[in-house]
């Protein structure tokens, strides 16, 4: 059975370089997906904290001090 003919070394290190970089654009375009999911997990759980502040009745600041508080305590415990 006859073969086509073979493919030289500079044709196949070409090669190789256009599959690594498509790869790489790959990675990078999967690595933005991560991140933007990241982005939109903090936001959902920004706006649950914001909504339990909210149904709280409390003020940002009256927030603040308690975590704090509770930080201290935590900290003097360990």
């Amino acid at each position: 059975m006859a073969r086509g003919q073979r493919k030289t070394i500079d044709e196949k290190i070409a090669a190789k370089q256009e599959l690594i970089e498509a790869l790489m654009t790959r990675v990078e375009s999967e690595q933005r997906e991560l991140e933007e999911l990241y982005e939109a997990k903090r936001r959902k759980e920004l706006e649950a904290v914001s909504d339990l502040i909210e149904e709280s009745g409390l003020t940002t600041e009256e927030v603040t001090e308690a975590l704090q508080q509770y930080l201290d305590a935590r900290d003097e415990t360990a």
